[in-house]
């Protein structure tokens, strides 16, 4: 049976969400066991069942469980049926049809899931270091309004990704994003010292989500606690799977869907 958690930010009668963990999947080794990510070297078929499970969780047909291709871009689409073909590559989708089960995949990156009750409107999007920085929180939002959201009534959830004790960056990382904005060095803290006495910076990547969509005009908006790289047994993790030398890794998929 496949395990994944809900937020009261998107409980609603038209609404069915999850933001689904690892487990009660069909594949095995390093992809163990609810891998639903394309882009990975785990057998075809596994992954095909894995989503059937996900689809049949939500309540809907596995054809109608969507994922794109993700680039981490700023690229958002607005969708009122499955894909024909290739999943396109963009980071972001946004549907007012009932039946369609939007989704974002990561494995540290974040996932976002959005709703607008009273347009009954939904968003999904993948957002990765580049993506935040670059807006596709921001952009996701636009796509929504312009379907006939209203940005004070959408709901905003950041699902399970990397957390800023696990996420060490370079320097050259942090300059990037303080060149952007200054007000941004104040999602990064020093690390403890390493072997060679330096200290290292680490991102706090749900913080400044998080901050993008209240600056968005966001008020709703929420985050799970959990962390993809220290809970490796409930979510897979590229960064946790870099570290221990295992070469690939698996996708976590959480997804939403507008019933009615």
């Amino acid at each position: 049976m496949t395990i994944f958690k809900t937020h009261e930010l998107l409980d609603h009668p038209h609404f069915l969400h999850g933001f689904f963990t690892r487990k009660g999947g069909a594949s095995s080794g390093a992809y163990e066991s609810l891998n639903t990510g394309a882009g990975s070297d785990d057998d075809l078929a596994c992954i095909a069942e894995n989503r059937s499970r996900v689809a049949a969780a939500l309540g809907t047909a596995p054809e109608c469980l969507l994922s794109l291709s993700q680039i981490h871009s700023i690229d958002v689409m607005i969708i009122d049926a499955p894909f024909s073909g290739e999943n396109p590559k963009a980071d972001g989708l946004v549907t007012r049809t009932p039946g369609l089960a939007i989704s974002a995949l990561a494995a540290d990156c974040g996932p976002i899931l959005f709703c607008d009750p009273q347009a009954k409107i939904i968003g999904a999007c993948h957002a990765g270091w580049r993506g935040a920085l670059s807006g596709i929180t921001d952009q996701t939002i636009n796509a929504m309004e312009s379907i006939g959201a209203q940005r004070r009534n959408i709901h905003a959830v950041l699902g399970p990704c990397i957390s800023q004790p696990s996420y060490e960056v370079g320097p050259e990382f942090r300059d990037t994003f303080v060149a952007e904005d200054e007000v941004y060095d104040r999602f990064f803290k020093l690390g403890p010292a390493k072997e060679d006495g330096m200290r290292r910076p680490h991102f706090d990547l749900k913080r400044f989500i998080l901050m993008r969509l209240r600056r968005a005009g966001l008020t709703r908006i929420d985050a799970l606690p959990d962390c993809t790289y220290l809970q490796p047994d409930d979510y897979f993790s590229y960064r946790y799977n870099t570290h221990n030398n295992i070469s690939d890794y698996g996708r976590n998929i959480s997804a939403i869907m507008l019933t009615g």
